[in-house]
């Protein structure tokens, strides 16, 4: 697969626009071939897995545990994903063959076999594959049909044959709502909402109505838009202006981008960078409360050192640095918000509980790394190097997780920096050289 993959990359870049355009056609055919494949391998990896298990004499919740983030791992990606690919391997592998065909020869796309599985998932192992035989059986059924048409053919069938199913599957969606928020680019971010769809369509209606109503009052420069988005706020806050709402905002930067001229960022811990002026802009606000915590870093690595510490709770403050340091889950390619402290050197292996045996990890990764199989070691280092730890999985791959760098500080005088905050008014977490 290697030397196959070598011999793409060096394709011929002189083929006529006939042949270049069967070249895409073919390497779509062949990313299809590759998903089936990748599929083929993750089930069987479960499922001997999952028998090598039981023959311990494991419990059928520890012969499932980790696999998720296993196959996340060897994807390179988190272990949510890795547990959306087994599922959808695993529905393949069993119940769809059909389907699987159509991915081998090409002519389902990794994005539509995934409408197929997703749109048959309520309905019964037998019912799931009289769906996959009607749709994929024959390879000119799904011939020239979209995204939509596709997934509109599966729920069709699957109303056909169990209509309870669908219903049901309904009723329990409405156990799912919940309210999230995500980085966008600019230092915005995405709130959304998944609400029943009565809900959700009052809620745009209602916004969008009274938006028109102070567009069509007159004397208001804002667009529908940003009024909406103003009347969002007001209502959930019951504040008028965003600036007003009581929360905290952690941001971590260098004092030189804090006083220096050279361009930096800055970082909000659950965020990511955002300019180092903004923040200077913020610092301005009159409706702000500001409080300075100084964290150390070590000037050539960026590696945390240590924090000064605003309470006597040691495991608190070590959990808020560790934060600071990790940013986000530290398990490779995983980027979740951090939910847990944990100990890579486990309790039960001798681990202390000191800032070095520390990590933070989301909830997922966190009960998967005690699964069956799964080993974490510190990596020795000299101080002021990186935080890092390696991650063994039961296959016996190794991945190491490395902590983020923290901004590299200027060796300022401390008095200097609190000479320019007289008041201590924002929650601003900043770097000192240590």
């Amino acid at each position: 697969m290697a030397a196959i993959r070598a011999e793409i990359a060096d394709i011929d870049r002189t083929l006529s626009c006939a042949e270049r355009s069967d070249s895409i056609t073919e390497f779509d055919k062949l990313l299809s071939g590759c998903t089936a494949a990748q599929a083929k391998l993750t089930a069987d990896l479960a499922k001997e897995r999952r028998t090598e298990r039981a023959a311990r004499g494991l419990s059928k919740k520890e012969q499932d545990a980790g696999i998720p983030l296993e196959i996340g791992l060897a994807r390179r990606c988190s272990h949510h994903k890795g547990n959306q690919h087994l599922g959808f391997a695993q529905a393949l592998d069993e119940d769809m063959p059909h389907t699987l065909d159509r991915l081998v020869t090409g002519d389902l796309t990794e994005w539509r076999a995934t409408l197929l599985v997703r749109e048959t998932a309520c309905l019964s192992r037998e019912d799931r594959r009289i769906v996959d035989r009607r749709l994929c059986s024959d390879p000119t059924t799904l011939a020239g049909k979209g995204d939509k048409q596709i997934a509109a053919a599966a729920l069709a069938i699957a109303i056909e044959l169990d209509t309870e199913a669908l219903v049901r599957r309904a009723r329990k969606a409405t156990n799912d709502r919940c309210v999230t928020s995500r980085p966008a680019p600019d230092t915005m971010a995405y709130v959304t909402a998944l609400l029943p769809v009565k809900q959700a369509v009052t809620v745009h209606a209602t916004l969008m109505r009274d938006a028109a109503a102070v567009v069509a009052a007159g004397g208001d420069d804002r667009t529908k838009a940003q009024i909406m988005a103003d009347l969002l706020v007001e209502r959930v806050t019951g504040l008028s202006t965003a600036t007003a709402v009581p929360m905290t905002v952690n941001i971590v930067i260098s004092d030189e981008a804090l006083l220096g001229t050279k361009p930096a960022a800055a970082e909000v811990p659950g965020y990511g960078p955002i300019p180092a002026d903004l923040v200077k802009h913020w610092l301005h606000d009159t409706d702000a409360t500001i409080e300075l915590r100084r964290l150390y870093a070590n000037p050539t690595t960026g590696a945390l050192t240590a924090m000064e510490s605003k309470s006597r709770c040691i495991p608190k403050g070590m959990l808020r640095m560790t934060r600071f340091r990790d940013r986000t889950c530290r398990t490779p390619w995983c980027d979740a918000p951090i939910k847990h402290g944990d100990h890579p050197k486990s309790v039960a292996q001798g681990g202390d509980t000191t800032y070095e045996n520390s990590a933070g990890l989301c909830e997922a990764c966190n009960y998967a790394k005690e699964a069956d199989g799964w080993s974490t070691t510190l990596d020795q280092r000299i101080p002021g190097e990186l935080h890092s730890y390696t991650v063994t999985t039961p296959t016996g791959h190794q991945h190491t997780s490395t902590a983020p760098p923290l901004p590299t500080p200027l060796p300022l005088p401390r008095n200097r920096i609190d000479a320019w905050f007289p008041t201590k008014r924002v929650h601003l977490e900043y770097i000192e050289a240590a």
